[in-house]
């Protein structure tokens, strides 16, 4: 699938980073478009977390009610030692046979790490005489992906916890299995074969020292990193005008979006932290880079 983007009114609000419950976001794409359109917002991406099986009946939905839905997703990459390092590809071919066979494998090895944490989950809900939880009932609160969130669902409803801070606290951190992840160079390129454009999502969840995180995204646009998530939840007013010095320096785009999976207190659709919100200017130079590279592709 290669759906071309449809120009947004000027003057309106965006989100560029939304998940569904086709990862660990709790409202379907055409719930988030709905939610969408209540926010007056005029563009969103769907983002979910190794996958695009969200992104069509998104823009199915968007179609309907007038939103613009940009095909999304988000890798967990790894760069060097930095671990669980998110990376947003905008605009890729969703359609693409190898990505989606790659998808598939990583599914099924998240699955099988999901199993292996309610494993330990049931162990230790067994020390304190509790019944454990099935993965059927686990999978009950996914779309496609299966993972930890989703556990955290099914304690709450066994009224084991009553937050996800407090499973993820008391049960989930505790009996964490390591992820695998797309190395960074790989995931790069691999956006960037299917005409997509790639953004290094909210930067200071991997350091929040300014030098630091300045070489990091250095490195990484010589190896064709195309944006910086500069407005986002994670970061302080500060560190977002650093961010956008960074990106400027560079010559890197700059994005914003909320993470929005309508599970956080106090999260909004449309907003980052402090209640700011992302200017539809921010989309103009994105979808020119990607009409770019969709021209580039052979």
């Amino acid at each position: 699938m290669d759906t071309m983007i449809q120009h947004a009114p000027d003057g309106n609000y965006i989100d560029l980073h939304i998940h569904s419950s086709f990862s660990d976001g709790c409202l379907s794409p055409q719930e988030l478009v709905e939610r969408a359109q209540a926010e007056g917002l005029s563009a969103i991406a769907i983002a979910d977390h190794d996958s695009v099986a969200g992104v069509s009946p998104g823009i199915a939905a968007g179609e309907e009610r007038g939103i613009e839905v940009v095909p999304a997703i988000e890798l967990s990459v790894q760069f060097k030692a930095y671990k669980d390092v998110h990376l947003l590809g905008y605009g890729l071919d969703c359609g693409d046979s190898g990505l989606l066979e790659r998808l598939n494998q990583l599914r099924e090895r998240r699955e099988g790490r999901s199993r292996d944490i309610l494993v330990a989950v049931n162990e230790r809900l067994a020390g304190e005489g509790r019944g454990g939880i099935g993965f059927d009932e686990v999978s009950m609160h996914a779309r496609e992906t299966i993972g930890r969130p989703h556990i955290a669902r099914a304690m709450i409803g066994r009224g084991y916890v009553g937050t996800l801070e407090e499973a993820f606290r008391r049960y989930l951190v505790p009996c964490n299995v390591p992820k695998l992840y797309w190395p960074m160079d790989d995931a790069i390129a691999t956006i960037r074969r299917l005409g997509g454009v790639a953004v290094l999502a909210h930067p200071t969840s991997i350091s929040t020292q300014h030098s630091e995180l300045r070489s990091i995204i250095a490195e990484l646009a010589e190896l064709g990193l195309d944006g910086v998530e500069v407005f986002n939840n994670m970061a302080q007013p500060e560190e977002m005008a650093i961010l956008q010095r960074i990106a400027g320096g560079l010559g890197l785009l700059a994005t914003g979006g909320s993470d929005f999976h309508g599970i956080e207190e106090g999260q909004e659709m449309g907003r980052g932290r402090g209640g700011i919100r992302f200017e539809n200017a921010l989309l103009v130079p994105l979808k020119a880079l990607i009409e770019e590279r969709r021209r580039d592709r052979p």
